[in-house]
């Protein structure tokens, strides 16, 4: 078990996520928006 631990990963390539994915986090976190009302907060997405 250790040596599976222990092992230096080689190879490892850069994961670049897709022009899509970034569109679509960039619009969900546009339209989202967190109120806070004393110690609660609540969230709103407008769509």
């Amino acid at each position: 078990m250790a040596k599976i631990y222990s092992k230096e990963v080689l190879g490892i390539s850069k994961k670049v996520p897709k022009k899509e994915t970034i569109q679509f986090l960039l619009n969900y976190s546009k339209a989202l928006n967190i109120l806070k009302i004393g110690n609660k907060s609540f969230e709103i997405l407008a769509n």
